[in-house]
């Protein structure tokens, strides 16, 4: 007897320690019978005798205390508590192997998963991606969210981190720069006028990203005597402050890098070219307990050349 159909008889003393669980090769088997409507080609699926399937339908006939199948001639065909039982399970037959065609398929088509802020995505990551995926048809690129303030749950191939470049357990290098500069929308210019000095700035709404004293520390910066206190409407993260700046809500400090498209399509100006650096910038990070794959060294590449 081969080996696997000596494992489907192991299914009676095979038994659960919950008395409602179902002998699951049994199950399998009756599965693999409803679905093909064949003993034999049910055999063939499972690699075992049609004998063994036989013997797995009276196990499940046995455990549930009613015929599941029945004899029609030299045919055998659900009876209606077969047919009602086959519609419960299909479903979840069909879940675990989607389940498995998805890991498969991950692995067949070389993907590669890289974490990152949304505003940084938006504004630097996606506008060059086609780039990347012209030049590596073949690589699948899966983009997740990275929330700067906890990368501890980050299991993604590579990062793209905030900060000032040290995480316990990653290898980083320096991206992109995270100086500031301030902008407004080309609305809010229109509706408030230009502001030619620093100074002016004292009169216009602000609007703060993370905290309030950024804004101090540029006026200091400026050599401007006095600053705007800690006034204005504070946003989460560089997203929202980049909404609200759309908007026409007032003039923020940004990290130029990352809104670019906006200031090139002049939706945003800059309204000195004058940065403030608080000492964080964008960093390339990969896991030190791990070995990168191919795929990701492709695109640790790539991202190293878009400096």
């Amino acid at each position: 007897m081969r080996k696997t159909e000596q494992s489907f008889h192991q299914e009676t003393r095979d038994t659960s320690t919950l008395a409602n669980d179902p002998p699951l090769r049994a199950v399998r088997a009756f599965e693999a019978v409803a679905r093909l409507g064949s003993v034999t080609q049910a055999a063939q699926e499972l690699a075992i005798s049609p004998s063994a399937v036989s013997h797995q339908l009276r196990v499940l006939d046995d455990f549930l205390q009613m015929p599941l199948t029945e004899r029609h001639g030299r045919r055998l065909i659900l009876s209606q508590q077969g047919r009602e039982y086959y519609r419960s399970i299909r479903a979840a037959f069909n879940v675990l192997r989607q389940a498995t065609e998805h890991l498969v398929e991950q692995t067949q088509n070389r993907q590669v998963t890289i974490s990152l802020i949304p505003l940084f995505g938006m504004g630097w990551f996606i506008p060059r991606l086609p780039d990347f995926m012209r030049a590596n048809p073949r690589t699948e690129i899966n983009v997740v969210y990275a929330n700067h303030r906890n990368y501890l749950s980050d299991a993604s191939d590579m990062s793209i981190r905030f900060g000032r470049g040290q995480w316990a357990g990653y290898l980083s290098e320096p991206l992109i720069s995270g100086k500031m500069v301030p902008v407004a929308s080309r609305e809010f210019i229109r509706l408030h006028g230009h502001v030619d000095t620093p100074e002016q700035l004292l009169q216009m709404p602000l609007l703060h990203d993370e905290e309030r004293m950024t804004w101090n520390q540029w006026f200091v910066q400026q050599n401007v005597r006095r600053t705007p206190g800690r006034s204005g409407p504070l946003f989460e993260d560089g997203l929202l402050t980049l909404a609200a700046v759309q908007a026409g809500l007032g003039c923020a400090l940004m990290r130029e890098p990352l809104i670019r498209p906006y200031l090139e399509s002049g939706e945003l100006v800059k309204l000195f070219d004058l940065p403030i650096d608080d000492g964080r910038d964008y960093y390339l990070c990969v896991r030190q307990d791990s070995e990168m794959t191919a795929e990701g060294k492709l695109l640790q590449s790539w991202l190293r050349a878009q400096r």
